[in-house]
């Protein structure tokens, strides 16, 4: 009799092991269904913004350089856009050092060209470009959440992986460690 009660002792806790050790493994699964989605919105949130910027560069309020400045500044970043194939799989480096690089220069000639008194002339209703400048708000703080809503997702998948018995056991399988994504992403003042 006290065989079977040590059997059903060691039965339970194997299943109660196991259940943990899928429980773990799932949620595993569903931090880097996490990470890949927020990489996906990342990259959505740039294009946007990517795309009122050169909106804003096609106005007419601004200067023939500055103007030139933010379209190419705005070019690169839709070129880089194309570039990154994010549907594939995770990208362990999220969108990447190149394009995060892409899109901090961005962000330096937005903050360089758009003035506070450029920004006065864009917001002036005479002009007709406050909605321009409404939509270029709005994207900048779009991709300031989506930035640091991936790197929220990183640093859970991050903290689950340093557990003992999901690097021991392999748990994350060989799925690589995301890391996160850093650029500057400030709106110029008075936006």
């Amino acid at each position: 009799m006290r065989i079977l009660a040590w059997i059903a002792l060691v039965v339970a806790i194997g299943a109660l092991v196991a259940w943990y050790l899928s429980y773990t493994a799932a949620r595993l699964d569903r931090l880097h269904t996490k990470v890949e989605g927020s990489v996906s919105s990342l990259d959505a949130q740039l294009v946007r913004r990517a795309e009122v910027v050169r909106e804003v560069a096609g106005s007419g309020v601004l200067d023939p350089a500055s103007a030139a400045l933010l379209a190419d500044a705005a070019s690169a970043s839709l070129d880089a856009a194309d570039v990154v194939a994010l549907h594939d799989k995770v990208r362990a480096d999220g969108i990447g050092a190149q394009r995060a690089g892409t899109e901090t220069m961005l962000t330096e000639v937005l903050r360089a060209t758009l003035t506070a008194d450029v920004i006065a002339e864009l917001r002036d209703e005479n002009a007709g470009w406050p909605e321009v400048v409404e939509r270029l708000r709005s994207a900048g703080q779009r991709v300031e959440i989506a930035r640091r809503f991936h790197n929220e997702a990183v640093r859970d998948v991050c903290r689950l992986r340093r557990r003992p018995q999901v690097r021991y056991l392999g748990l994350a399988g060989h799925t690589p460690l995301p890391s996160p994504v850093e650029f500057d992403d400030r709106l110029p003042d008075g936006i």
